[in-house]
């Protein structure tokens, strides 16, 4: 495959197709150019694993031609995985004050913070990595400094919108800067690279100011306990919910790690000035239900979450009963449905009442509903199309949108090259694509052996055999079988497999069983058969050998 070449690309390893692991490339002159770099969640589909992020493979083998990693924002899905997968990368970091905090804080967590070069870059403004040429463009999103990319060169001007909508009164940041998007329309734009995941949303999206408003009004005729929880990236709604609870009397506290990250990277660089610090942990008891709201984080049900804690009563400081109520001041990430609906329910269970954005006035996307998508194309004015970051069903009506505006569209996913000059735009070839698991420290392919095993352990269970054998072969003792998640300790259904097996193995030809590893592949198997026959499953077998 040719990718040398000096046409004008783009080339999405991640976040085309899908909500969420954005990683984008352009390429020019035999160089590239690397926009976002995040994470999505396993959800419903993929068990095994909770967070994944798109496989770097492709432009880690090219990276002596990678000019440098631009961070629109500082959402999880866009910057979430640089940490996972800068080493693979070894580039420098281009992005604004606010994200750059974010991003430090994750580097340090990773023991990288010294190895990374990070660019920061003013909102609005300008920087060259030759051969491109790049200006930030101020949006308005759900977390402060978000930036759209015009990215010029000799080929053409490229809009990659990043994250945005139009938010007449955003309350944190200034708003979407249509001035600068119609400079660009006048100068003349190739394509413009956007943002779908609205794409089905007719109106409007609604303003940040809306929310306040409404969390203000809600708030003030609570009693007991309240608690919020809302992305810890999105400075507006935690300035609202503090808003709020000061007009109703309330001190504010925060739980959870990402928000008390979130607060530190807001004060370092300006943001929430204008609040006073907030309560402890330790002092929640302190303060009278009436007189306390709570920001907490895992609005989308993350196991770990401090909510999901507090949902099961088995948070260290914070519990919730009869009289309370928790806001979820944000919106469903697809894949999350069910995590965040058991949250829900054992909250109600404990006789909390839940108040969600489809009840009440208590939240609004940062991303553009159609109005605010034909408005930017009518200032952009762009001669094509191209849909990003949303399911195929968002592509495909952000598309049909863009179509009926005028402009043609180009519908690809993760993975395809599309040429966008010289000619015409087409696909032109196609990259291997991947998807990667966070397990625990470290980042495993979601397809690879170890995700396999976990997936048919999760599905079928793991049943172990061990036993001890002399040198010729003899089985010594009694054999021993253990099967979690499959047989309870006493069952006595384990004693009988673990006799059959130790029959079957010593059935086993006796040149066979001198041999430690045909041995075990033979042991393997007999025990696979036992199972099989006594369960009617297939669950991942192993087998513990002990020579003596």
């Amino acid at each position: 495959m040719d990718v040398s070449g000096g046409d004008l690309a783009f080339l999405p390893l991640g976040g085309t197709g899908e909500i969420g692991m954005n990683l984008n490339l352009y390429r020019f002159g035999g160089k590239w150019l690397a926009v976002d770099c995040g994470i999505g969640f396993g959800g419903n589909e993929m068990p095994e694993a909770e967070i994944i992020m798109p496989d770097p493979a492709f432009i880690a083998e090219r990276r002596d031609r990678l000019v440098g990693l631009v961070i629109t924002h500082a959402h999880e899905d866009h910057v979430g995985a640089v940490a996972h997968l800068w080493r693979q990368l070894r580039c420098p970091v281009y992005t604004t004050p606010f994200t750059a905090a974010v991003l430090r804080r994750k580097l340090g967590e990773a023991q990288l913070l010294h190895e990374v070069k990070i660019h920061v870059i003013a909102p609005g403004g300008s920087f060259e990595l030759p051969p491109f040429n790049l200006q930030f463009i101020q949006v308005s999103h759900s977390t402060p400094e978000a930036q759209a990319l015009a990215i010029r060169t000799p080929a053409g001007l490229v809009v990659h919108t990043g994250d945005w909508k139009l938010d007449p009164n955003p309350l944190v940041g200034p708003p979407t800067d249509e001035a600068a998007f119609k400079a660009l329309g006048d100068e003349g734009v190739l394509a413009m690279v956007c943002d779908s995941t609205n794409a089905l949303v007719e109106g409007h999206s609604g303003s940040e100011a809306d929310v306040r408003r409404s969390l203000c009004s809600l708030i003030r005729g609570l009693s007991g306990r309240v608690v919020v929880t809302c992305f810890a990236s999105n400075v507006a709604r935690v300035e609202s919910v503090v808003v709020a609870a000061r007009d109703a009397g309330r001190s504010v506290a925060l739980v959870g790690r990402s928000l008390r990250n979130l607060e530190a990277a807001a004060r370092e660089t300006g943001y929430l000035k204008s609040l006073p610090e907030f309560v402890s942990e330790d002092r929640l008891d302190d303060i009278p239900d009436d007189n306390l709201l709570i920001l907490i984080t895992g609005s989308q049900g993350e196991p770990r979450s401090a909510l999901s804690r507090v949902a099961m009563d088995n948070h260290q400081r914070l519990s919730l009963g009869e009289g309370d109520t928790v806001i979820f001041s944000s919106r469903m990430i697809p894949g999350n449905e069910r995590a965040i609906g058991a949250v829900q329910d054992n909250l109600v269970r404990r006789g909390v009442r839940v108040m969600t954005d489809s009840d009440h006035m208590v939240h609004v996307s940062g991303h553009p509903a159609r109005d605010e998508l034909r408005r930017l194309y009518r200032l952009v004015r762009p001669k094509f199309s191209v849909p990003v970051h949303g399911e195929w069903r968002h592509l495909s009506a952000h598309a049909a949108l863009a179509t009926e505006l005028g402009v043609e569209s180009v519908m690809l996913e993760d993975g395809d090259i599309l040429s966008l000059a010289p000619g015409k735009p087409e696909i032109i070839d196609s990259a291997p694509v991947g998807k990667l698991a966070l397990d625990g420290n470290r980042v495993v392919p979601l397809q690879g052996g170890v995700m396999s095993a976990r997936r048919r352990m999760l599905f079928n269970g793991i049943v172990v055999g061990s036993l001890a054998v002399d040198g010729g072969g003899r089985v010594m003792g009694k054999t021993k079988v253990s099967a979690p998640g499959l047989f309870e300790p006493e069952d006595p259904e384990s004693e009988r497999i673990s006799r059959e097996f130790g029959l079957a193995v010593a059935d086993l030809p006796a040149p066979l069983r001198r041999d430690d590893a045909a041995l075990a592949d033979a042991a393997k198997a007999a025990l696979r058969r036992c199972v099989g026959k006594r369960l009617g499953k297939r669950p991942l077998v192993d087998v513990h050998l002990l020579r003596v």
